[in-house]
């Protein structure tokens, strides 16, 4: 985790919970109380063979014996899911970091929760803090199958079970979600959260617009980097404001790459523009921003990026490093 303090926790109980996913209970290996957190956290986990992961906390936000995370088993991934299901088993140590949250709650009269798949983990934990407070909220849960939904009969025995909605991919046509009427139909003060896969999320979140939903009512979380083409990249120079020397970014290099090739460090984790670990201040120049965690204002403003997977549409870019 690039110096980054850990905890390190035990592998208290791992269960299969459908079909490529399994869950992980973890208590502090010291015994002591697990750092408190808040619906919607993740934290980073070291995987074997040194790649670092981020996992939502999917467990009631009350709790600080245990930290529970869901995997997705993915063969198209880097390794760090095929990791966790092969390597990782109950009894184990491993390091983690302190929760992090880059999706918190809203205070509102409504929620609307959208889980497409493994995204059910964050909603998960924001259902039950909803529920622990009385909110009025729905969360539609949306897989390919029955067999392919985590945590089907946790939610079947929940407080909030009455609040769920499941809808299957390989269902009857009556059970599939309509989310035009859903979102047709909602108040003005009602928060709308989403998170799964990419397409899923596009389709949620541009349904809403389409509705007339204002932005600051739709909250979202990636879990990956959106596909990106490189054919067309060229190289740009980065220059650090703290010594005036500068670096080429060839255009099969990211810039973390060439700064820790030439002695810069930058803490980075996801390294997919995802977790917002390596977020660095730009001085001048324009980014070329391939992130999925800052806004559309954000990106506007270009005095930050994610030099993980961001580039430069500018020659030179000043990095305030």
């Amino acid at each position: 985790m690039n110096a980054m303090e850990t905890i390190a926790v035990k592998v208290v109980k791992k269960t299969q919970e459908a079909q490529d996913i399994v869950s992980f209970e973890l208590a502090r290996a010291d015994g002591a109380p697990l750092p408190a957190f808040s619906a919607g956290s993740h934290i980073d986990v070291q995987t074997p063979g040194g790649l670092t992961r981020q996992y939502s906390l999917c467990n009631a936000s009350v709790e600080q014996h245990r930290y529970r995370i869901a995997v997705l088993r993915d063969a198209g991934s880097r390794g760090g899911s095929v990791a966790m299901h092969d390597a990782v088993n109950e009894g184990d140590v491993i390091q983690i970091s302190e929760p992090k949250n880059h999706f918190p709650l809203k205070h509102a009269r409504r929620s609307l929760l959208f889980a497409g798949g493994i995204g059910v983990t964050p909603l998960l934990c924001m259902a039950e803090r909803l529920a622990q407070i009385g909110a009025d909220f729905t969360l539609h849960y949306c897989t390919r199958s029955m067999e392919r939904t985590a945590f089907r009969e946790y939610i079947g025995a929940s407080r909030f079970s009455s609040q769920v909605q499941f809808h299957f991919d390989a269902g009857a046509p009556e059970q599939k979600m309509d989310l035009d009427a859903i979102l047709a139909a909602q108040a003005p003060d009602t928060q709308l959260y989403v998170c799964g896969p990419g397409g899923f999320i596009d389709y949620v979140i541009n349904t809403a617009k389409a509705r007339g939903w204002p932005g600051d009512q739709i909250h979202l979380e990636y879990f990956s980097g959106a596909a990106q083409d490189t054919s067309g990249d060229t190289g740009f120079e980065v220059r650090i404001a703290s010594t005036g020397k500068s670096y080429v970014v060839a255009p099969d290099k990211t810039i973390i790459q060439v700064l820790k090739d030439n002695g810069i460090e930058i803490l980075t984790s996801c390294e997919q523009g995802v977790c917002g670990t390596c977020i660095t201040r730009v001085l001048e120049g324009e980014p070329d921003h391939r992130d999925m965690y800052f806004t559309d204002e954000e990106h506007a403003s270009n005095d930050q990026f994610t030099p993980c997977c961001s580039r430069a549409r500018s020659k030179t870019l000043v990095l305030d490093l």
